[in-house]
């Protein structure tokens, strides 16, 4: 395992920030680290990569556990924190050099993230200099200076515009195929986007780790909307069958929700033919995992 994390628990004071929680991950997987503000993600990798001792339990990268050993930890690991330090007053490439100083990796190296990152044409720059998308790249490109087996990343595409994060996440995908990733994000579409699978948190406790298709694929709600040529009354809308709830959303339009793998559209049709109805729309919008996140974590 690449990571392993058991009965880790945090406080501060009387906060409980993380509790009791445990889960591994394999090399070569791309893990989503989902929850609300404050549920515990930043102080969990703060404590994964050293910056911070959990008050429980234990936490092993590549093996080595992160309070005994936390220099072998630290040279295996690529962190890009959620707050990206950099040191503004310096150049792309020198801040690059300094701490490929640090690593003890070659200066070949910096090019060569530099290339990953798509830095080429703001390295010549001095960091304060950057837009905030590309200080995120160069704190990306750091992190991966040193060629490390685990990347872990607490929001690495705060502040990209939606090229900037396509080719963000391509990089992530492919440092994912010889390395563990871990990455924290609010953005639903990224973790759809990148990851393998997603563990979420709320009040510092697990609430669900899956593989990203099985989780979706085990919400069996499904959402029809439809619209519809005159009104109808909600008792008429009720009698469809497996029908769990139903909203009139705008004049002639209904959001029906049901609990079933059957795909309900054909029987929302037949519906509207036996009544009379003619269907002006009708689509099908199954749960998004923005939706079963809200739902997990309410």
């Amino acid at each position: 395992m690449s990571i392993e994390v058991k009965n880790i628990s945090k406080s501060y004071g009387d906060q409980k920030a993380l509790d009791n929680i445990s889960f591994s991950i394999q090399k070569g997987e791309i893990v989503g680290f989902l929850g609300p503000n404050g549920a515990g993600k930043s102080t969990l990798m703060k404590i994964l990569t050293t910056y911070l001792s959990a008050d429980e339990g234990t936490a092993l990268v590549n093996k080595k556990d992160v309070n005994s050993n936390p220099k072998a930890v630290q040279l295996s690991i690529g962190y890009l924190p959620e707050h990206n330090p950099l040191y503004l007053d310096l150049y792309v490439r020198e801040y690059l050099a300094f701490n490929a100083d640090v690593y003890k990796v070659p200066k070949s190296r910096i090019e060569e993230v530099i290339q990953l990152t798509a830095l080429n044409t703001e390295s010549h720059k001095k960091i304060s200099q950057l837009s905030k998308g590309y200080r995120q790249r160069v704190g990306l490109a750091n992190a991966l200076l040193h060629n490390p087996d685990v990347l872990i990343l607490d929001e690495p595409t705060t502040g990209l515009d939606p090229n900037q994060l396509l080719e963000i996440r391509n990089v992530i995908k492919n440092a994912g195929k010889d390395k563990t990733v871990f990455l924290s994000t609010h953005i639903m579409q990224e973790v759809e986007a990148i990851c393998d699978r997603v563990i979420i948190i709320n009040n510092g406790k697990i609430v669900a780790d899956k593989k990203l298709d099985h989780l979706i694929s085990e919400e069996k709600e499904q959402i029809i909307e439809v619209e519809f040529d005159y009104k109808i009354e909600e008792q008429a809308i009720a009698k469809i069958e497996n029908l769990i709830s139903f909203k009139n959303t705008h004049d002639m339009t209904w959001e029906l929700v049901f609990k079933t793998d059957k795909d309900m559209r054909s029987v929302v049709f037949d519906f509207a033919n036996a009544n009379g109805l003619k269907t002006l729309q009708l689509n099908q919008k199954n749960k998004n995992l923005e939706a079963i996140f809200r739902e997990i974590t309410k």
